[in-house]
């Protein structure tokens, strides 16, 4: 059943080659995907910041090694985990896939829930200003005194601290150093963009308290499948647990269990609240964003309803 609290229209920019999937996590947005691709003959653009990671597939819950040979995926396994992945380098390299696909007559589904990445792509954003030297400075104050940074940034700017993961070191001394280099507030500098990539948009959506049941369900099925041995062999292979890319939600805190700086089920615990209030800040952004349009998660003919919202990508070379 389509969601009423948006238009009843599909939000489309003109001519579009490309559908946005997006929703919160666990909402089912790779399963969808890969119904909807198969469907249309598209194929799946990752717009999700953890799953560029090589050996980071059980906690950023990649696609299958089936899914993605039944579908090509574009932009998962590009980065070490020690390799510095920016949006600016996503941005990039989303672009040329795009390109290439539409080149081959090939629709692009751009699937995930990081709004960063879906907002560099499509809303072409253009970045700010940087600084080695103030960066650096930013990395140190921050090993020094953890959480000052924090503080500054909600001095500088509160909406860019509410919207920014605390566990996601790099973006948040990114918002301090744009703010310090610019003098105005990250949230407002971040939205300087141009011309909308033309696309369809399709938001899931499905009740709160069923969302976090659900992800709760799935952080279950992750630890079965191995999620804290994938985190031990990262750790072996010399990955430390303060990488930018260890702060996708869980790796840290099994690091730490692994370490033995706190209980097992602790760990979990705290796993499955980060994951909550991930799920909180995701739906905040896309509630923002008036291009969504929301599609119940849990509808039956949820396929049916987004293959024929999608039908009329236009493919290149047609």
């Amino acid at each position: 059943m389509l969601i009423p609290q948006q238009s009843s229209r599909i939000h489309r920019s003109s001519k579009p080659h490309l559908a946005v999937i997006t929703g919160a996590t666990a909402v089912g947005k790779s399963a969808l995907a890969l119904e909807v691709a198969t469907r249309i003959g598209a194929e799946v653009v990752s717009a999700d910041s953890r799953q560029v990671y090589q050996y980071m597939d059980i906690g950023t819950a990649k696609p299958t090694a089936a899914a993605r040979a039944a579908v090509p995926h574009h932009l998962i396994n590009v980065a070490y985990p020690n390799e510095r992945y920016s949006v600016v380098e996503y941005r990039r390299t989303a672009e040329r896939v795009l390109a290439q696909l539409r080149a081959r007559g090939r629709a692009s589904l751009v699937v995930g829930g990081s709004p960063h990445y879906i907002q560099a792509l499509i809303d072409r954003l253009r970045p700010a200003p940087r600084s080695l030297a103030l960066r650096a400075w930013l990395e140190r104050v921050d090993r020094v005194d953890p959480g000052l940074l924090d503080a500054w940034l909600r001095a500088l700017d509160a909406e860019a601290s509410r919207q920014i993961d605390p566990r996601n070191r790099r973006r948040l001394l990114r918002a301090v150093e744009v703010v310090l280099l610019t003098g105005r507030p990250f949230s407002q500098t971040g939205r300087q963009r141009g011309p909308p990539v033309p696309a369809v948009w399709v938001g899931l959506r499905m009740d709160r308290a069923a969302l976090y049941d659900r992800a709760d369900r799935r952080i279950e099925t992750m630890l079965s499948q191995g999620w804290i041995e994938e985190v031990r062999t990262l750790l072996a292979m010399g990955y430390d647990a303060s990488l930018p890319a260890m702060s996708a939600t869980g790796y840290a805190e099994l690091a730490r269990a692994l370490r033995g700086d706190v209980a097992f089920e602790a760990a979990v615990e705290r796993v499955r609240l980060a994951t909550h209030a991930f799920i909180r800040r995701q739906e905040q952004w896309l509630r923002a964003d008036d291009r969504v349009q929301w599609f119940d998660a849990e509808d039956p003919a949820l396929v049916e309803q987004v293959v024929a919202a999608c039908s009329e990508l236009r493919h290149a070379g047609r």
